[in-house]
């Protein structure tokens, strides 16, 4: 019996590593012959799995998927990479936190005890950053209906919230009887992607209205059923879903794929600091060394002034570069901190 478990789960590993396996390959594979094969299919599919036979000169075998979630096969990477992924899952703001909790504590307890070990040698606190208000919260269902309309290629309609609501939006709740204002028309877009920036959830879409790329706040969407027609896939901006997030949410219409990331404000100026030392402190940017006390930065930022200020930070002497507007922010903010250093007259 034991050698027959064994040889189950062997079995059970490899139907997983490919799409279609040959029975005489399987028969080799495992030591055993064609007929001890099928038996072991057999006792697989008494257990749950859904194991397909193909028909055809050699035959073989292919594991379908089910209509009930028969026991999982891990090897030890995936089974310690699926517990690290529960654990940050409980800080994803999708509405998944307590479900991700009681999955993480039932993969635990089936773990073999030195998988289990370090596991919890390896315990990870999600932790979000302090904010004056709590992070939007996303229902699961709504995620799951946005992501299969952009795994259909289906354009996605949805009432749009204004600002975040706890519950669906319900449109026939508004003007209800023909009092007050009717409510807007349903979102008409062509969904490509579904993300996350901030511990928020987006999508990123073709909006068919207004001939543009949008982004959509996930936790404001309503989606309504059922969906439209499909359609074909548009070229994003930018190259890749990250540029272009990141572009958007910096205020421009596509990255520059420079390295800074195309802020609206860019400069550059030199530094007399070691390229080392600039480049631990400087998340976008690019820092070239020109000596082993001084360095070329190019940095950006949303505006002039606040460019200026977090190039400062920098307890060195700078010389600018450029632009002009670089160099006159650096003027207005020395006179400003001229005048906040010069003490109060008092009458």
């Amino acid at each position: 019996m034991p050698k027959t478990s064994a040889r189950l789960l062997s079995l059970l590993s490899l139907l997983q590593a490919r799409r279609d396996w040959p029975g005489a390959l399987l028969a080799e594979r495992l030591d055993v012959s064609p007929r001890t094969v099928r038996r072991d299919v057999d006792r697989l599919r008494e257990l749950g799995y859904p194991v397909a036979a193909m028909k055809g000169p050699d035959g073989g075998y292919r594991l379908d998927a089910g209509t009930e979630l028969p026991p999982l096969l891990f090897d030890d990477e995936q089974a310690v990479a699926l517990a690290v992924a529960l654990q940050i899952a409980t800080a994803s703001g999708a509405g998944i936190e307590e479900a991700a909790a009681r999955a993480l504590n039932t993969v635990r307890q089936v773990l073999p005890s030195r998988l289990r070990h370090r596991v919890d040698t390896l315990r990870v606190t999600a932790v979000d950053r302090p904010e004056s208000r709590p992070g939007p919260q996303v229902d699961s269902g709504v995620l799951m209906a946005i992501g299969a309309a952009v795994h259909a290629r289906e354009v996605l309609r949805f009432d749009y919230s204004p600002v975040s609501a706890p519950g669906p939006v319900r449109p026939e709740a508004e003007g209800a009887g023909g009092r007050g204002a009717l409510p807007p028309p349903p979102r008409r877009v062509e969904p490509h992607h579904l993300v996350t920036w901030g511990r928020r959830w987006y999508v990123v879409a073709w909006d068919l209205e207004r001939g543009d790329w949008r982004t959509f706040r996930a936790d404001r969407i309503a989606p309504r059923t059922p969906t439209g027609p499909r359609f074909t896939p548009r070229e994003l901006p930018g190259g890749s879903v990250a540029d272009f997030i990141t572009a958007r949410f910096r205020g421009t219409t596509a990255a520059t794929g420079d390295g800074v990331g195309g802020w609206p404000c860019r400069g550059e100026v030199i530094l007399s600091l070691p390229a080392a030392e600039v480049l631990r402190h400087t998340r976008d940017g690019i820092v070239e060394e020109l000596g082993p006390d001084r360095c070329r930065l190019v940095l950006g930022s949303w505006s002039w002034p606040g460019l200026v200020a977090a190039i400062g930070r920098f307890d060195a002497d700078i010389e600018v570069i450029g632009p002009p507007e670089l160099r006159s922010s650096f003027a207005q903010l020395a006179a400003r901190y001229a005048a906040a250093a010069t003490p109060p007259r008092h009458p």
